[in-house]
């Protein structure tokens, strides 16, 4: 096959193994290490993202104390033109437990970028919970434009709300601007759990 610079092959090829790239170093320890050693880089990442939530939208403390259960992922996503894909790795917390999870996202749209976020998901009854751990598919629409960089603090770039569940979405660096329609996969991650 021979992929010529600057054909659509080429731009893919380049696309994916950025893509690639990005979520290892999005997910450093997290996916490198012991099985113990991983889980616990996802405990750590759990309490980071939780604390800059708490102190960027206090009130999302009480919803999360009185919630059915909640979910913390690392996410690194990437759009290049008309193709947006991205991937992680996070914790739902129910009864007491943790269930350790991948995703991956493919989307399709307009865009340019590259973004590193965490997103946190807060389940207002066991059904939502439930369906979430079982299923784990998500389509839904999303336009954003983000410019962030660096230790320059965290922002809450958007939260909606969807068949029970709140979704935050905490920016960490990257730039992006982007309209896409992604379906996302959820997974129990076999190694950790």
């Amino acid at each position: 096959m021979n992929i010529k610079t600057g054909t659509m092959p080429a731009r893919l090829i380049t696309c994916v193994l950025l893509l690639l790239f990005l979520a290892s170093c999005t997910a450093t320890g997290m996916t490198r290490g012991t099985p113990s050693e991983r889980r616990q880089a996802i405990q750590d990442m759990r309490q980071e993202v939780l604390t800059q939530l708490y102190s960027v939208k206090p009130d999302t403390r009480a919803q999360i104390a009185s919630a059915s259960g909640y979910a913390v992922f690392s996410n690194a996503n990437i759009n290049l033109i008309l193709a947006s894909f991205g991937g992680g790795i996070g914790v739902v917390r129910a009864n007491g437990s943790d269930t350790y999870m991948r995703m991956g996202e493919v989307g399709i749209g307009i865009g340019a970028g590259v973004k590193d976020f965490r997103a946190i998901f807060v389940f207002h009854n066991n059904d939502a919970l439930e369906r979430f751990l079982d299923v784990g598919i998500s389509v839904g629409g999303q336009a954003d434009a983000a410019a962030k960089a660096g230790d320059l603090g965290g922002s809450v770039s958007g939260e909606a709300i969807l068949d029970n569940v709140t979704v935050y979405q905490l920016t960490q660096s990257g730039l992006a601007l982007q309209a896409t329609i992604k379906g996302t996969r959820y997974w129990q991650d076999a190694n950790l759990n």
